[in-house]
């Protein structure tokens, strides 16, 4: 299987270094890195980032609160759809996507491939349905994004281990190299996705953690700015430190040989999209 990293959204928050850990000026720079898959089930998307939609009438599709918060650019030739094509393929060659949770910047772009099946947690298409209460459940969730998708596919979290983690294998019509990680805590439905490839695991671990060097290395460091908004847009703290400490020691385990990496880390995405993953 061959992979693409895509950057699918660019956010600027205010404060910069305070943010990506680099930035000299006072703009941070994250981004939402999704997967395009070739397999020969067709093409398999893992998280869209933000949309056409969102690009072109962002609200109310996006919460005006964390869009300033984040300083979003929405950018159409960042969208996922607009990626697939100019990587030669039709927005319908994309027939599954798999998604970690359902935030706005994670699902923002499923409305455009309306013949793909999207797959998650049971748990995380319940919580969005059911739960959003509180200022942080009714902006995170938003539901003109997704209000046009009609082929989910839920899974239950299994026993059937992957390296100590429950693990939700044989997803519906996609190939056995493709998992599902529950790694709640984030969300209560949050979970990574693993992909066999043929240079070991690679797991996306959606916003499990969300810096660099938060995994890789023994000592967690993190910065203020995205220490912050973990901590302000988690659900389950105690759940959410946990499953991110076992991804640490995970990323160190040598013979496991799982490359990792999150969703909105600059310096992880540039290191993928140009054929160097970062490793411990």
């Amino acid at each position: 299987m061959r992979i693409h990293h895509l950057n699918c959204g660019t956010d600027c928050p205010f404060g910069g270094a305070v943010f990506d850990g680099r930035s000299k000026g006072p703009l941070g720079h994250l981004v939402c890195h999704c997967l395009l898959v070739e397999t020969d089930a067709g093409l398999v998307l893992v998280d869209t980032g933000y949309g056409l939609r969102d690009v072109r009438d962002p609200f109310p599709r996006l919460s005006r609160p964390l869009a300033a918060m984040l300083n979003i650019r929405l950018r159409e030739e960042e969208t996922a759809v607009r990626q697939v094509e100019r990587l030669g393929f039709s927005p319908a060659d994309v027939r599954h996507i798999v998604i970690t949770h359902l935030d706005f910047d994670h699902a923002g772009g499923l409305e455009d491939f309306p013949n793909a099946t999207v797959h998650l947690t049971r748990t995380e298409f319940e919580t969005y349905r059911t739960e959003r209460r509180g200022f942080i459940m009714k902006n995170r969730y938003r539901p003109m994004q997704v209000d046009e998708v009609r082929n989910w596919r839920t899974y239950d979290a299994e026993g059937d281990g992957w390296f100590g983690f429950d693990a939700v294998r044989q997803l519906d019509g996609l190939p056995p190299e493709i998992l599902l990680i529950p790694l709640k805590g984030h969300t209560w439905g949050h979970a990574g996705v693993a992909v066999d490839t043929d240079d070991g695991w690679l797991l996306h671990a959606g916003d499990a953690y969300f810096y660099r060097d938060e995994v890789r290395r023994p000592d967690r460091r993190c910065t203020p700015g995205l220490r912050g908004y973990q901590t302000m847009m988690e659900v389950d703290r105690a759940s959410r430190l946990a499953n991110q400490g076992r991804l640490r020691a995970l990323s160190l385990d040598r013979a496991a040989g799982v490359r990792m990496i999150c969703a909105h880390d600059v310096v992880e995405f540039e290191a993928c999209a140009g054929g160097r993953p970062l490793a411990a």
